[in-house]
Formats: C-alpha cells, structure tokens, sequence
C-alpha cells in the first residue's frame, strides 16, 4: 500500500515537471517582441521613403515652376534658387533690349556674316582646285583672302594672267554681293626692284593692289567700298632666305575687316 502511493505522488511529480509538448512547440523560433519591432523598423522606413519622394517632388515642381516664369517674364527676372517662404519677384524687363544685349546680338550677326563669307570663298576655292594657290582665313580683325602672285602676275610686271583673270572674276562674283569696305594689299618679296617703271617694292606692290582693285570693280565690286594698299617686303609672312619663302612673301591679300562690317551693320540699324 505505502508502495502504490510513493508511485503515485512520484507520476504526478513528473507530471508537473515535464511541460506538454504543445507548450514547447508554442516557445521554439523567435520572441514575441521581434515581430513588434519588425514591423516598427517597417513603418519607419516607409515613413522616411515618402518623405525622400515628396522632397524630391517638391524640386522638380519648383524647377518647373521657374521654368514657366522665365519663359513668361525673361530670364534675368526670375531668381536662380528660391526661399522656402516664397520666391523675390523681380521687376519685369522692359521689351527694349540692354545694351548689352544689342552688343551680343551684333557680335552674333558679324560672326555669322564672316563664316558665311569664308565658306564661300572656301567653296570656290575648291571648286576650282586651288588649293596651293589661293586661301581664306578668319581672324579676329577680320577675313584675308589670299592670292599669289604666281596665280596672277608675270614676274616683277603688274600683267594679270590669263588664269588670274579667270580666277578674280569668280572672286569679284562673291565680293560684288557685299557692301562692306574691303581692302587690296600688295606685298613683295625682300629682292630689290629698281627699273623705270618700278623704282621700288613699294611701286609694284602698290600697282598690283590698284590691278587688281580695277578688275574687281569691272566685275561688279561697288568702288566706293574698295580700295588699294602697297606694303612692299615690309609685311612677311615667311622667310625670306628661301626661295618658297619669298614666293610665299609674293601675294595679294582681299580684307575685310571685323570693324568695317560691324560699322555697316551699325549704319543700317542692327543691334539698335
């Protein structure tokens, strides 16, 4: 009888010791908190993604709406950046353009004239494939078309040849649309000339620049826009040591100058 009951109190000892296995399911995995905190660190980071998209909608909306106001008002009348508060609205420009502007659109126009001018020349010059022999260049003074003296004259004589003939009456068909100043300038080599006709460089250069001025203007070239310089050997472009050099030294040069053509364009009212 003392044995039945030891037996029993120690079953049930062990019965209240050992947990049931459902309740040991029930504790396996995680703690219970995680999930709070899960979610918790989830709605942040939603919190903080909608602030991100909303700020960037902001921008974008601002930038638009600046956009919009300086198409509407002008570029100078509207703020590069804004104030949370509200943008400073400036005063709105009066449709008579700056000085500063007119000197810009000016600038543009004769920048523009010169290029067309250039490829004109450039067009002609490859038209006829020469090349070696005439060339155009823009500078910040102006345009130089290039001739040798080879092109167009005997040696030391003012005579055109027949192939310089040809070649300036092609050139006077573009110089004959412009009614900009435009300047002949002969040039020579350093060699000495000396005879009855030419006593010095300074005769022949300034013969050949006058030849060439007057076939010009027989080809349409207005006279009261051209005019004839002689430079001698005094204005080199290369050596004169060697024998291409000097023939580089021997040319005719058409300007036009950077000035000239802004004053024309002043006179007729651009940039006003």
């Amino acid at each position: 009888m003392a044995d039945d009951m030891a037996s029993e109190e120690a079953e049930e000892e062990l019965t209240l010791s050992t947990p049931p296995a459902e309740e040991k399911k029930q504790k396996a995995g995680a703690p219970e908190w995680m999930a709070t905190f899960a979610d918790l660190v989830t709605l942040l980071m939603c919190f903080f993604v909608l602030l991100f998209a909303m700020s960037t909608t902001q921008q974008e909306t601002y930038k638009e709406l600046v956009k919009s106001l300086r198409s509407a008002l002008g570029a100078e009348a509207v703020p590069e950046a804004g104030i949370r508060e509200g943008l400073t609205m400036h005063a709105v420009p009066s449709e008579e353009p700056s000085e500063s502007q007119a000197i810009d659109e000016l600038g543009g126009m004769i920048e523009k004239e010169m290029e067309d001018i250039v490829s004109e020349v450039r067009e002609l010059v490859l038209f006829n494939k020469l090349g070696g022999e005439v060339s155009v260049t823009k500078t910040e003074d102006g345009i130089v078309i290039t001739l040798s003296d080879l092109l167009l004259f005997s040696e030391g004589g003012t005579n055109l040849s027949e192939k310089g003939n040809d070649i300036l009456r092609k050139v006077a068909a573009v110089l004959s649309k412009l009614a900009y100043h435009v300047k002949i300038k002969g040039h020579t080599d350093s060699f000495p000339i000396s005879s009855a006709v030419f006593p010095s460089n300074w005769e022949l250069s300034s013969a050949r620049a006058s030849k060439v001025v007057r076939l010009l203007v027989q080809n349409g070239v207005p006279p009261q826009y051209i005019s004839a310089e002689g430079y001698a050997h005094y204005h080199p472009i290369a050596t004169n040591d060697t024998a291409k050099g000097r023939a580089l030294n021997r040319r005719v040069e058409i300007v036009y100058e950077r000035d000239s053509i802004a004053r024309q364009f002043a006179d007729m009212g651009v940039g006003k």
